[in-house]
């Protein structure tokens, strides 16, 4: 049996391979096509479960009309044809529905109201499904995997559907619960999202410039936000406004209340927030890590979140509920809510998380733990000690206390064995709840962790260190003694050491006790459907490196290019002249009277009586300027222009609304004299544009420009750099960027014999480089576009680039450029990769423009390699004169 979130991937795949087909709403798949870079396929921004997620989103949304779930698996496993099959993927058991005598309709009112019932057969997880009245969909996700950004990812693009189709069933205000107490870290978080890297220029422009950002502040009775507006996004927790007076602080209700009356304050601040909610039409509600309480408290905190969106259902339309979790389980009962689900070994496979396997290690200490932490010291600095990420930062280790007794028991075994490894006691860092035991200077060096030059690598924790720490350099975590209370226990004991960084190759380690191996492994199957097992045997099969630029000023490459533009023909642009159109434009209303008589003519007995007459109605209007904007804005024209014209036909008047298309199709008519021109002109195309890179501070202080790529892991052999070619000229003509990131083994060839004939010639090359990787246009202008056999435009990147130092005295750039592209014997006749294939035709458009300056080859190998006679034409380039 499959699970929902698997036959929902099947038609997510589907719909993926068919251009994400959406009649009524094509701007869709502009936006998801948008993710992919469009030669490479290589992903823009989003992470590949990010990516999975807002596809599975939108095919819910707009494929499948945002059904109940309830709905949704009545559609998947027809009841009519397989009710078992329904009930089986339901999780409901066959003794339940032999208690209803197999009635179909009696088994789901039990399940909503029948509190033994449920208990009886363990359907709690499945009553939260059956009982909403409004879809509700979980994207689980494993820690790592950015579920906050995913947030903000399907945000922005609901906004941008919005304004592309203001009368659609989209969403135009967002409420976000933040996890716990990090509302102004969610805040920032979704703030600083790159969204023009989600959402097309064109649209990104209309959002970035209509999205408002606020959140719900302690002392404020109100969240600032105007009642029926649109594109708010509203980030709070549920302490700050589900319905329980309780939980509103007195700090929250200032001075404007009567002592006495308390508790009345209590109710209006709370109403007083929800109302301003309520207020907000279209409304989405995202529940950021709702479930991250594990165990047996998750019914409470769902129900802390779905009473107050039920208040919200209620007042205004919400048109769905977004859960984001990593654990979509609840007493090993699987959510049914899960519509796209990606664990904890998926993450590891990937390479969002740090490998794990076979990096458990369950220690029988027999309670002296002195023994066991000394252990721990040793052994972590003994794999660890010298291991650093890219950016410099030290290997971490965190050691979990269940008190802070147990911390000072052992902490001085831990500084006595950091002095016999070589190291010092000011390497540990100790953070608590206990003010005695942690300073503020202490807490100021824990946030700034991540810092490459903090000094500490062995952190001390109580009550900390545990949800929302995000510290890339930890590499191992170790529990020194059994924990009493476990909820944290999986978050402390694994995942806080599993999140990678691009260019790491190390494991990461977790160091507990036998009694703490269990309990893991239980807590593991209990919140994320896994086991240790699973975790051991979950290899990275993808991996992530990080490119770094070399070469930050290449010289671009000039070419000749026609550009097409559209113009006004000649004559066209004249001033707007518009007419009145007539008054029955938009039609009549007539009144006829009719009595009934026998008519001897025909079969009617309804006779009309006296004459046809006009009735007087009044008709719908809209004033100038409201008439003006939608004109003006239908058809890009200046505001004014159309304005002062409707003021000179209507004066002061309203302006039928009749009247509106009779204005816009004489607007048309007088507009569109366009025309395609075509010119040839001299484009500069950047080979790097660091836009596209993020920029860091190595330790050194130095500015370094980097990127993240992400390969499967069969593939590394593949990633190459200056050293696998000998250094020298490689690294002096070409390489602006390593590791190159190849896509076979003749490209590899390639390059390697093009070095070969340069070391003689390298007098004669300016830069010989691999281009064929680097296809985001952010980061290169050095692309092709052609038409695919649909129309649509897509970008080619040739392999290398060969170019000639100018003539003396010319300009760096301006020399010959030799373009190459390899490719395997069996692409020769492919229609698009082929000897004459849309791509190759595109490259000798420019060729036949630039017959001085530019020439192009395609190499088909059979083998490996490239054979030498092949490279006849690129020795020839090379050693020919300069001109």
């Amino acid at each position: 049996m499959t699970h929902l979130h698997q036959q929902i991937a099947a038609r997510v795949d589907a719909w993926r391979a068919e251009g994400y087909p959406c009649s009524d709403y094509p701007a869709l798949a502009e936006i998801l096509e948008w993710a992919r870079e469009t030669e490479s396929g290589n992903l823009r921004f989003l992470r590949r479960p990010q990516l999975r997620a807002l596809e599975t989103y939108w095919y819910l949304r707009l494929v499948e009309k945002t059904p109940h779930i309830f709905d949704l698996y009545c559609k998947l496993y027809p009841p009519d044809e397989n009710i078992g099959g329904l009930l089986e993927a339901l999780g409901i058991p066959d003794a339940a529905f032999k208690a209803t005598n197999f009635k179909a309709d009696t088994l789901w009112k039990r399940i909503k109201s029948d509190d033994a019932f449920v208990r009886d057969f363990k359907l709690e997880a499945l009553r939260e499904t059956l009982t909403l009245a409004y879809p509700s969909y979980i994207l689980a996700l494993a820690m790592g995997a950015g579920k906050t950004i995913l947030i903000g990812a399907i945000i922005a693009t609901e906004f941008a559907m919005a304004q592309e189709y203001p009368d659609g069933p989209l969403v135009q205000n967002a409420l976000v619960f933040a996890p716990g107490k990090t509302i102004i870290e969610s805040l920032r978080e979704l703030a600083e999202v790159p969204y023009d890297r989600i959402l097309p220029p064109r649209l990104h422009k209309g959002f970035a410039a209509s999205v408002k950002l606020t959140f719900t502040r302690d002392g404020e009775k109100n969240i600032p936000v105007i009642r029926d507006s649109s594109f708010n996004v509203v980030v709070t927790n549920t302490e700050k406004i589900r319905i329980q007076k309780e939980t509103i602080r007195k700090a929250d209700l200032g001075t404007l209340f009567d002592p006495t009356r308390e508790d009345e304050a209590r109710t209006e601040v709370a109403n007083l927030r929800l109302q301003a909610l309520a207020g907000l039409p279209h409304l989405a509600v995202f529940s950021d890590e709702a479930h991250h309480t594990y165990g047996q408290s998750l019914d409470t905190e769902l129900k802390k979140v779905r009473k107050t969106v039920d208040y919200l259902a209620a007042r205004t339309n919400v048109i769905c509920v977004v859960n984001t979790t990593g654990t979509p389980y609840f007493r090993r009962q699987p959510l049914k809510d899960v519509v796209i689900w990606y664990g904890l070994s998926q993450g590891i496979k990937d390479s969002i998380l740090k490998d794990l396997a076979g990096n458990i290690q369950a220690y029988d200490f027999s309670g002296d733990a002195k023994a066991y932490v000394a252990h721990v010291i040793e052994d972590f600095f003994r794999d660890y000690g010298h291991h650093r990420l890219p950016n410099g930062a030290p290997a971490k280790l965190a050691v979990y206390f269940p008190q802070t007794d147990d911390l000072k028991e052992l902490k001085p075994i831990i500084d006595r064995t950091l002095v016999k490894v070589g190291h010092g006691p000011a390497l540990c860092l100790v953070n608590t709840s206990d003010d005695s035991l942690t300073k503020q200077a202490d807490i100021d060096a824990f946030n700034r962790l991540n810092d490459p030059s903090a000094p500490h690598r062995v952190i001390l924790l109580v009550n900390k260190g545990t949800e929302g720490w995000n510290c890339p350099s930890l590499f191992a975590c170790a529990l020194a003694r059994t924990l009493r209370t476990s909820n944290n226990f999986v978050l402390q004991a694994a995942t806080r050491c599993l999140r990678q960084v691009p260019g790491n190759d190390r494991k990461a380690r977790v160091y507990l006790s036998t009694d703490n191996f269990n309990i893991l492994d239980r807590q593991l199957q209990e919140t994320y459907g896994e086991t240790i097992a699973d975790l051991n045997h979950a290899g990275q099969e993808s991996k992530r490196a990080r490119i770094v630029l070399r070469k930050l000023n290449l010289p671009p490459l000039v070419v000749t290019q026609t550009i097409r533009t559209v113009v006004k023909k000649a004559g066209a642009g004249k001033p707007l002249r518009l007419e009145r159109p007539r008054d029955d434009a938009g039609g009549a209303l007539t009144k006829t009277v009719f009595t009934v008589a026998e008519q001897e003519a025909t079969f009617s007995v309804l006779r009309q009586l006296g004459d046809t007459v006009a009735v007087a109605a009044v008709p719908e209007t809209a004033d100038a300027y409201a008439a003006a904007v939608g004109l003006a804005a239908r058809y890009r024209l200046d505001l004014w222009s159309v304005h002062g014209e409707l003021k000179r036909l209507y004066g002061a008047a309203e302006i039928p609304v009749s009247h509106v298309e009779g204005i816009a199709r004489q607007i048309e008519a007088q507009t569109r004299d366009y025309e395609v021109k075509e010119e040839r002109v001299d484009v500069a195309l950047a080979l790097v544009r660091t836009i596209g890179f993020e920029k860091e501070v190595n330790a050194s202080g130095a500015e370094v420009y980097t990127a993240e790529i992400v390969f499967p892991k069969d593939r590394e052999k593949y990633l190459k750099f200056i050293t696998d070619f000998g250094g020298g000229v490689a690294g002096d003509v070409s390489f602006h960027y390593e590791p190159y990131n190849f896509d076979s083994s003749p490209e590899i060839d390639f390059l390697d014999k093009l070095l070969a004939e340069l070391g003689e010639s390298r007098d004669s090359i300016e830069g010989a480089y691999f281009t064929g990787a680097l296809t985001d246009p952010n980061k290169t202008d050095f692309f092709v576009e052609y038409k695919d056999d649909k129309g649509k435009w897509r970008r080619y990147t040739p392999d290398f680039i060969i170019r000639k130092k100018p003539a003396k005295g010319g300009k760096p750039g301006t020399g010959k450029v030799f373009i190459v592209e390899i490719k395997r014997e069996h692409d020769r006749a492919h229609p698009v990769d082929g000897r004459d294939g849309l791509k190759a035709r595109a490259v000798r458009k420019w060729e036949k423009l630039n017959p001085d300056r530019l020439k192009y080859q395609m190499i088909f190998t059979a083998t490996e390699t490239v054979p030498g006679e092949k490279m006849t034409a690129v020795r020839k380039f090379i050693n020919e004169e300069a001109t």
